[in-house]
C-alpha cells in the first residue's frame, strides 16, 4: 500500500512535518503520528513525540474511540444490503424488549433517534464495562432525551444498541463479526478491541504544568461498539480507502457513498459551522470542500479520520493524550496543504464507447418556463441536469433500463425523469416529477401545463 514518500514533493512534505509538530508542541501532546493517503496509497507518514528516539510509525496502536462506530456502522449497511433487515426498521422489530425499539435502525445511524448521549453514571469510558453487563444497564429508566428522528443528538448508547442488534441477527459476538466481516477482508490486521504491542500508552496532561498523569485502560463490555477499537495509522488509511470508493467484499461503492450522504436534521449551529452527520461519518464543509470521517477520544487518546472524496486524499491523525490537539482540523489541514500544493491531476477525458441515439437527442438545452437548462451524458453513462448559467437546481441521473431515468441527489433526488415522445416517435419535451421541459420556452407545440397564448410573445403594447 506504501508508496516511497517522495511521491510528495520536498516542501510538501516540510509542511505536513511543521502542521504535526506545530499540534504535537502546541497540544502539548506525548506523541502524534500522522499518514497521508493519496489514491489508494499511502504516500507520507510523519510523528512526533516527547521521548527522543521512540517516534510512533504507522504501525503503533492507538485507542481510536468513536471511529470504532464507523466500523459498526458498515456492519448495519451489511445488514441490509444482504436484505436482512431496512434502515426504515424500527429496532424493537429485530431486537425486541430493549426500551428504546421506536426509533428506526436509521436513526440510531445518524444519531437521530432521541436517546441519551451517555449511559447512567459512573462515567462509563472509565469504569469496567462490567458495571454495565445488559442492555438495559446501557440505556437506563429514561433512555430518551428528544423525540425519536426530531433533532440530531449525539448517542453512545445507541450505537451499543446497533452492536447488539448486529450480534442479534449474526448469532456471534460483535468483535468477532467485525474481524470476520471487515477487517480481515480489508487486511486491517492490527485493528483490535484489546491492545497489541506495540501500542502507545494513554497519558492525561496537567493543563496548567508539564506534567502526566496515566489514564486506565477500560473493556467497554457492551458499549464497545461505541468507543473500543484500537488501530493504527496504516490500518486506518487503508479503512479511508475503503471509505472513499468502497469494496464489495464488504460494502460497494454505492453504499459508501450512503453513509456519506447527510442523515439528519441540522441544528442551526451546525448549519453556521458547516457540519452534517450521514450514517456513522461526520461530513464538515471546510475550506471549499467536503471532509467526511470521523474522530474518536477516549481518557488517553484522540483520534481522526478525514476524508476529501473530490480531493482524492486522507488523512489520519492519532495522540495518545485526553486533551490537546486538535486532531480534526489537523487532519483537515492535512489534506488541504497537499491538496492546495499538489492538486489531484484529472483523469484523462475519453469518449462513450457507445450510445443509444436516442440517449443522445436528450442531450441539449431545455427550458423550464424561461429558465435554461442543460442535459449532458455523462461519461458513466448518465445524465446530468443543470442550469446554463448561473445557480439552480442540479442533478444527476441514472437509467432504469426502460427509457426513464431516477435522479440521484438535490431536490430531484428519487424523482422521475421521462422523455415524452409524440405519436410519429419526435421528442416532445421531459416530463421531470410534474415539470414540463421544452425545446424552446413555453413551447406551443408542448403540453405546458396551463397552455400558452396564442398569439405568443410580445413587445410592450
Amino acid at each position: 500500500m506504501t508508496r516511497p514518500q517522495e511521491e510528495l514533493l520536498p516542501a510538501t512534505r516540510r509542511a505536513l512535518l511543521h502542521r504535526i509538530a506545530t499540534a504535537q508542541a502546541e497540544g502539548r501532546a506525548p506523541s502524534l503520528v500522522a499518514t497521508v493517503v493519496r489514491g489508494r496509497d499511502a504516500v507520507w507518514t510523519g510523528s512526533r513525540t516527547s521521548v527522543e528516539g521512540h517516534g510512533p510509525d504507522e504501525n503503533v496502536q492507538y485507542r481510536i474511540g468513536s471511529i470504532t462506530k464507523t466500523f459498526t456502522a458498515v456492519l448495519v449497511l451489511r445488514l441490509r444490503d444482504e436484505g436482512v433487515l431496512d434502515l426504515g426498521d424500527p429496532l424493537e422489530k429485530h431486537l425486541p424488549g430493549t426500551g428504546a425499539g421506536e426509533a428506526t435502525i436509521a436513526e440510531l445511524l445518524a444519531h437521530t433517534g432521541g436517546l441519551a448521549a451517555e449511559s447512567p453514571a459512573p462515567w462509563w469510558e472509565r469504569t469496567p464495562g462490567s458495571l454495565r453487563p445488559e442492555l438495559a444497564d446501557v440505556l437506563g429508566d429514561q433512555p430518551f432525551r428528544h423525540p425519536v428522528g426530531r433533532r440530531h443528538h449525539y448517542s453512545n448508547p445507541g450505537y451499543t444498541l446497533l452492536g447488539a442488534l448486529v450480534e442479534e441477527l449474526r448469532g456471534a459476538p460483535w468483535e468477532q463479526v467485525l474481524r470476520r466481516e471487515v477487517l480481515e477482508p480489508l487486511g486491517l490486521d492490527r485493528t483490535s478491541g484489546q491492545p497489541k504491542a506495540p501500542h502507545a500508552g494513554g497519558w492525561a496532561v496537567h493543563p496548567w504544568a508539564d506534567v502526566m498523569l496515566p489514564e486506565p485502560v477500560e473493556d467497554l463490555g457492551r458499549m464497545a461498539p461505541a468507543g473500543q477499537l484500537w488501530s493504527t495509522a496504516k490500518d486506518l488509511a487503508r479503512f479511508a480507502v475503503f471509505l472513499g470508493r468502497g469494496d464489495d467484499r464488504v460494502l460497494s461503492a454505492e453504499s459508501v457513498r450512503e453513509m456519506r450522504t447527510p442523515a439528519a436534521p441540522a441544528e442551526a449551529a451546525d448549519v453556521a459551522a458547516g457540519s452534517a452527520y450521514g450514517l456513522g461519518l461526520q461530513i464538515q464543509h471546510r475550506d471549499g470542500r467536503i471532509l467526511v470521517g470521523h474522530s474518536g477520544s477516549l481518557p488517553g487518546f484522540l483520534a481522526n479520520l478525514t476524508i476529501s472524496v473530490e480531493d482524492d486524499l486522507a488523512a489520519v491523525v492519532l495522540s495518545n493524550c485526553t486533551s490537546g490537539p486538535l486532531v480534526a482540523s489537523v487532519g483537515a489541514d492535512l489534506v488541504r496543504v497537499v491538496a492546495e500544493a499538489e492538486p489531484r491531476i484529472p483523469d484523462a477525458w475519453r469518449p462513450l464507447r457507445e450510445i443509444d441515439a436516442d440517449v443522445l437527442e436528450l442531450a441539449g438545452q431545455w427550458y423550464w418556463g424561461t429558465q435554461v437548462f442543460a442535459l449532458r451524458l455523462t461519461a458513466d453513462e448518465g445524465l446530468s441536469l443543470g442550469p446554463l448559467s448561473g445557480t439552480g437546481r442540479r442533478s444527476r441521473f441514472r437509467t432504469n433500463g426502460d427509457g426513464t431515468w431516477t435522479g440521484l441527489e438535490g431536490y430531484y433526488a428519487g424523482e422521475l425523469l421521462r422523455p415524452v415522445r409524440r405519436a410519429d416517435g419526435s421528442l416532445s419535451h421531459l416530463d421531470l416529477g410534474s415539470f414540463v421541459f421544452t425545446r424552446q420556452p413555453y413551447d406551443q407545440g408542448a403540453p405546458v401545463p396551463g397552455g400558452v397564448d396564442p398569439e405568443g410573445w410580445r413587445g410592450i403594447q
